[in-house]
C-alpha cells in the first residue's frame, strides 16, 4: 500500500494549488479526482483533447493542468474515492480497479453540490441544473437545448445564458430571484476584480445583443410537458423567494436550466467527525477550521468552496495557503509568516467578491414555502414534501430521524441533492434553526459502486474453501 505525506481529494483550483505548493516543497503528494482531467467545475477541460476553446477560464485551467503535468504530484484522475478511514486511508476505484493509499496529512478540496429547490415538474426530462448545463457547454460543447429558459439565482445564470448564446443557442428568458438593486450592491466588489469584471462582460454582452428578456425578482413555479417541449410558468416573488400575487407568464422551450446556488461538500469531513457549523451565507454546513485550514481533527485540512463558498479565484489562493500549512506540519516547522500573510491577503481580496456571490446564492428563508405538497423532494426514494411533513408531525425532529422514517437521503446520492431542502422543510415546520435539525450522517461507500466494479474478474470458483476440520 502506497503511503504519501499528503493526499489531496479534489483537483479543482484549491486542490491543484495545494498539491503543487506541497510538491514543490519536497513532499510526496497524491491528488485524487473522479474526473479524467484536473480543473474542477469552473476550469473544466473539454472532453475532446483537441477541441478549440477560448476564454480566461479555459486558459486558467490549461495553466493548472500544464503545471500539474510538469510536477512530481502523483495523479489519480478518473478515480472515485469511496471510503476514507480515521487513520487516513483512502480507498478509490479507478480504470484499473480498486486502490488504497495512506497519508500523514489529508486535505479535502471537494468543492460543492448544486442546489435546486423543487417545484412542480422539476423531475421532467429536459429540466437540468445550471451546473449540468455548464458541463454540457464547457466540456461536451453541446447546447442544453435549441431554446432554453435559464432560471434561479446567482452568477451561473449569466454564465449559462451567455455561453448558450455564444454557442448558437436561443435563450428565451432569464428568470432571476434577485432584484436589480441586489446586483447593483455587488458592483464595487466586482470592479475590484478587473479579471472577473472582464469575464462577466463576455457573458453579459451576448445577452444584451440578443435582447434576452430578464425577469428580476421572479421565480419558476411550474414546468409541464407540451409534446416534445416544456412549458415553464414563472411568477413574481418577494425577497424571500415566495411567489406573490401578480401576473404570471408561460414560456415554451426545449430545456429549462435551473439552479438555486451551491452547498459545500462536507461528507468526508463529517465522516471523519470534524466539528461543523451551519452558515447560510457560506452555503450550508462547513467544517470549522483555523487560519491554516486545519479542522478540529488533527492533520485534516479543508480548502476551497468546500470550506465556504468564495469562488474559484479565492479557492486558488486559499489552496496555496493551506498547502503551505500542510508542508509546515509535516516538516515540523511553523508557517513562514511573510509568505503566509501575502497569500492570506490575496485570498481575502479574491474572497470579497466571492462572498457577495455566495450571498446571492444563499438559500432564501421562504423559498421552500412554495414547494407543493405532492412534489418529490428526494428523487432517489420518491419522498414528497407531504411525507416529510407527516414524519415531522409524527415526531421526527431531526434529519436522521426523518431519514430512518421516510428513506429520504438513503438513495445513491446520499442526500447530496435533497439534504439541504429536506432540512430546511423540517426546520421551517418545527419553527427551529437549521442547527437544531442537523445534517444527514454520511456513510461508506461515499459514492455508489457496483459489486462487479469492486470484484473485477473475481469468480465464485476463486473463493478459497478451507479444508474440513478433523472431528
Amino acid at each position: 500500500m502506497n503511503h504519501y505525506d499528503l493526499i489531496v481529494l479534489g483537483a479543482g483550483p484549491a486542490g491543484v494549488s495545494a498539491a503543487l505548493m506541497a510538491s514543490a516543497q519536497g513532499l510526496r503528494v497524491a491528488l485524487f479526482d473522479e474526473n479524467a482531467a484536473a480543473g474542477g467545475q469552473v476550469y473544466r477541460a473539454p472532453i475532446m483533447p483537441d477541441a478549440k476553446m477560448d476564454g480566461a477560464e479555459f486558459r486558467a485551467g490549461e495553466t493548472l493542468r500544464d503545471a500539474l503535468s510538469r510536477s512530481k504530484v502523483h495523479l489519480f484522475l478518473g478515480h472515485v474515492v469511496w471510503a476514507v478511514t480515521g487513520d487516513y486511508r483512502v480507498d478509490a476505484l479507478g480504470p484499473d480497479g480498486s486502490i488504497a493509499c495512506t497519508t500523514t496529512v489529508l486535505l479535502v478540496a471537494t468543492g460543492t453540490t448544486e442546489r435546486v429547490v423543487p417545484f412542480e415538474g422539476w423531475t421532467l426530462p429536459g429540466v437540468i441544473g445550471l451546473a449540468a448545463a455548464t458541463i454540457l457547454l464547457k466540456s461536451q460543447r453541446t447546447l442544453p437545448g435549441k431554446t432554453t429558459l435559464v432560471a434561479g439565482c446567482g452568477p451561473l445564470l449569466v454564465a449559462v445564458a451567455g455561453n448558450t448564446l455564444k454557442a448558437g443557442g436561443d435563450v428565451k428568458a432569464i428568470v432571476d430571484i434577485a432584484s436589480r438593486s441586489e446586483w447593483l450592491g455587488t458592483a464595487s466588489a466586482l470592479l475590484s476584480r478587473p479579471a472577473i469584471f472582464k469575464q462577466s462582460l463576455t457573458y453579459g454582452l451576448p445577452i444584451l445583443r440578443a435582447r434576452t428578456p430578464l425577469y428580476s425578482r421572479h421565480t419558476l413555479v411550474k414546468v409541464s410537458a407540451q409534446g416534445d417541449q416544456l412549458l415553464a410558468e414563472i411568477a413574481p416573488c418577494d425577497a424571500a423567494a415566495r411567489p406573490v400575487a401578480g401576473k404570471t407568464k408561460k414560456i415554451l422551450v426545449d430545456c429549462v436550466a435551473v439552479g438555486h446556488g451551491l452547498t459545500p461538500s462536507s461528507d468526508i469531513t463529517r465522516l471523519l467527525h470534524a466539528r461543523h457549523q451551519y452558515s447560510r451565507e457560506a452555503g450550508g454546513w462547513i467544517a470549522e477550521t483555523d487560519e491554516n485550514g486545519q479542522t478540529s481533527r488533527e492533520r485534516l485540512f479543508v480548502a476551497g468552496d468546500g470550506a465556504g463558498i468564495r469562488g474559484a479565484a479565492a479557492a486558488m489562493e486559499q489552496g496555496k495557503r493551506v498547502g503551505l500549512a500542510c508542508v509546515a506540519i509535516i516538516q515540523g516547522k511553523t508557517v513562514p509568516e511573510p509568505e503566509a500573510e501575502n497569500l492570506s491577503k490575496a485570498w481575502q481580496h479574491a474572497a470579497r467578491f466571492g462572498q457577495k456571490m455566495a450571498a446571492m446564492m444563499a438559500l432564501r428563508e421562504g423559498h421552500v414555502d412554495s414547494i407543493p405538497p405532492h412534489t418529490v423532494v428526494c428523487r432517489c426514494e420518491d419522498v414528497t414534501r407531504a411525507e416529510i411533513e407527516q414524519a415531522c408531525e409524527a415526531g421526527a425532529h431531526d434529519v436522521n430521524q426523518l431519514k430512518a422514517w421516510t428513506r429520504c437521503g438513503m438513495g445513491p446520492c446520499q442526500g447530496r441533492t435533497c439534504g439541504d431542502i429536506a432540512a430546511e422543510l423540517l426546520a421551517t415546520k418545527l419553527g427551529v434553526s437549521r442547527e437544531a435539525v442537523g445534517i444527514f450522517s454520511p456513510r461508506t461507500p461515499l459514492r455508489p459502486l457496483t459489486i462487479s466494479d469492486m470484484t473485477g474478474d473475481y469468480d465464485y470458483a476463486d473463493i478459497p474453501i478451507p479444508k474440513a476440520a478433523p472431528l
